[in-house]
């Protein structure tokens, strides 16, 4: 199955809108339930069902509204990865990096340590 070039259009992004309006509309609720019960000085208990299951829905309408949303996926693969580029691109690194330039400057101590060790190193 070849992946889709759309992202969904208007209607996947119209779904996302309502899944976050839905879902803070649900936070909202949940909120004020509980702020209305601390008020009157009853204990908190659950969130009641109707806004567990408001929650439930803006997170399914959210789901749906990404994944109509979102870009296709890319290949990760190597062969494809290789395709968009040249032999110029591949071959343009080094082969080996060698280092040992470095270590007399870096580790002084060590190196004079090699060097006893060593002689003629």
């Amino acid at each position: 199955m070849a992946p889709s070039k759309t992202n969904g259009g208007p209607a996947g992004r119209v779904i996302l809108t309502l899944g976050v309006i839905t879902f803070l509309h649900a936070a909202y609720s949940t909120y004020e339930y509980f702020s209305i019960r601390k008020s009157l000085g009853l204990p908190n208990d659950s969130v009641p069902g109707n806004i567990t299951i408001e929650m439930l829905f803006s997170l399914l309408l959210l789901l749906v509204g990404i994944s109509l949303t979102a870009a296709p996926l890319k290949r990760i693969a190597w062969s494809s990865e290789m395709r968009t580029r040249t032999i110029d691109q591949v071959d343009a690194r080094s082969s080996f990096a060698s280092l040992d330039h470095r270590g007399p400057i870096l580790f002084n101590n060590a190196a004079t340590l090699l060097e006893k060790k060593y002689p003629g190193h």
